[in-house]
C-alpha cells in the first residue's frame, strides 16, 4: 500500500503512515520559536519501537499509548491518534503486537515474541528517545513544551486539513480568520 505525502512542496510516496519523513512530534530539543530546534524527539520509524516498549511494559490501547508519552514528557510531546492508531496497525501487521484477551471496550495490544526480538534488536535507540524524553519532562521550564505541543498540534490540524480535498476559497479564508483571532485573543491574556 502506497501512499502520497506532500511535504515542502515535493511529493513524496511511502508505505508507511507516518509519511516516511521522520515525526518530531513538532517538538526540539531547542524548544521555542520557529527555526529554533536543534534536535527532535523522533527520527524515522522510532514511533514503532517507543510504542512497542510501552506494550512490553504492560498491554495497553492507543489512547493509553497517547497518554503515556505525554507523560514521559511533561506535555512536550502528544502524538496525535492519526499517528499512533495506523501505527499500532502496522505492528499487528508485522507480527509485533496482536489484540490482548479481555473485557476492555478499547482494543488491547500485548506484544509477541516477534515483537521482542525486533525491540532487543532496537532497544538502544528506544533508550536514548526516552533518556530524551525525560530530559524533557524534567526542564525548569515547563510552559515551552506545552506552547511547543499545541503548536504542534494546530501545525498538524492545518496540514491534514490543507493537504485534503480541495479547500474552498471560503474554508480558507474561515482557517486564516480563526489563526488570526486567537493570535489577537493571545495578545490579550
Amino acid at each position: 500500500m502506497h501512499r502520497r505525502f506532500h511535504h515542502e512542496g515535493r511529493e513524496r510516496h511511502s508505505r508507511h503512515p507516518w509519511g516516511g519523513h521522520g515525526m518530531s512530534g513538532g517538538f526540539g530539543r531547542g524548544g521555542g520559536g520557529r527555526g529554533s530546534r536543534v534536535g527532535r524527539f523522533l527520527e524515522h520509524g522510532d514511533l514503532r519501537f517507543i510504542l512497542l516498549a510501552l506494550i512490553e511494559e504492560q498491554p495497553r490501547h492507543g489512547y493509553d499509548l497517547i497518554k503515556a508519552l505525554e507523560e514521559r514528557t511533561g506535555g512536550a510531546y502528544r502524538p496525535s491518534p492519526g499517528v499512533v492508531y495506523p501505527t499500532l496497525s502496522l505492528l499487528e501487521d508485522e507480527g509485533f503486537i496482536r489484540p490482548a484477551t479481555g473485557d476492555s471496550a478499547r482494543k488491547l495490544y500485548e506484544i509477541t515474541e516477534a515483537g521482542r526480538e525486533a525491540l532487543a534488536q532496537n532497544r538502544s535507540s528506544v533508550e536514548a528517545v526516552f533518556m530524551r524524553m525525560a530530559d524533557a519532562a524534567t526542564r525548569s521550564d515547563a510552559t515551552a513544551p506545552r506552547v511547543g505541543r499545541a503548536m504542534a498540534n494546530l501545525g498538524m490540524a492545518l496540514q491534514q486539513r490543507l493537504s485534503g480535498p480541495t479547500v474552498t476559497p471560503e474554508a480558507l479564508d474561515r482557517i486564516v480568520a480563526l489563526i488570526d483571532e486567537t493570535a489577537a485573543a493571545i495578545e490579550k491574556v
